[in-house]
């Protein structure tokens, strides 16, 4: 990787028919800074919406992104959870994830049929991927040995990003926004001043975008200044391809 800067990663998530003038918006905004994100696609039905082969419009959009130095990334295939698990399991998903840490609790084997599943769809619309991140961070081992099994280059956990099979482990913090809750405005602060602390110690680090924020003035906000700080100090933004292959 080259000397100048440390790197940072933009990432856009949930990207969906049901979600597509949300992940414009954001594009938009990094469009005008310059700097290139990882789309997390879910491809298959999401949040009432069509799948990803049933909105045309979409797909040609995810395309010219890529064309603009973006990349695009799987992100489960439907991303809601599943039933079985352990209690524990079940327990992290609802905190961590709210319900929706779809390759949680999967066996390898029922987590390379949702992987194909979904990389089927990706193929369809002419759109290959070498990574993944699962919906809420959340992977059980079934599944990080179906994705090394499948030639994923990488997947993503909450505190770092993580290069198959069995490469190095790179430490890297995801700073996110949780809306509705209680603690929204602290939070929103917390990730302003968590990125200076960051960029300043040139500590590398992640911010997660998702539809939701935008419902949020303030959050949106946040994330912009959070951003546009990190650039100013030093930051390097790149994908997460750009991250592991580089």
């Amino acid at each position: 990787m080259s000397d100048e800067g440390f790197p940072f990663v933009v990432s856009v998530h949930d990207v969906a028919p049901a979600t597509s003038e949300q992940t414009a918006e954001w594009v938009a905004d990094l469009d005008e800074r310059g700097l290139p994100a990882t789309l997390l696609v879910v491809p298959g039905p999401f949040a009432g919406g069509p799948g990803l082969i049933d909105d045309p419009e979409l797909v040609a959009y995810l395309h010219k992104a890529v064309g603009r130095g973006h990349e695009l990334s799987l992100h489960g295939f439907l991303h809601e959870g599943v039933p079985g698990g352990s209690r524990w399991r079940q327990g992290v998903n609802q905190l961590l994830a709210r319900g929706a840490a779809e390759f949680w609790s999967l066996t390898e084997e029922e987590a390379r049929a949702r992987l194909r599943e979904g990389l089927e769809v990706l193929a369809d619309a002419d759109i290959g991927v070498v990574g993944f991140t699962p919906p809420g961070w959340l992977a059980s081992p079934g599944t990080r040995s179906a994705l090394a099994a499948l030639g994923f280059t990488y997947w993503t956990s909450h505190l770092a990003v993580h290069t198959l099979p069995g490469g190095p482990v790179r430490r890297m913090p995801a700073l996110s926004h949780r809306p509705g809750g209680r603690g929204e405005r602290t939070g929103a602060v917390l990730m302003i001043e968590a990125a200076r602390a960051m960029a300043r110690a040139r500590v590398p680090f992640r911010i997660a975008l998702h539809p939701a924020d935008l419902a949020r003035p303030g959050l949106r906000r946040a994330a912009l200044a959070a951003i546009d700080e990190t650039l100013e100090l030093g930051g390097r933004p790149v994908t997460y391809e750009t991250l592991v292959t580089t």
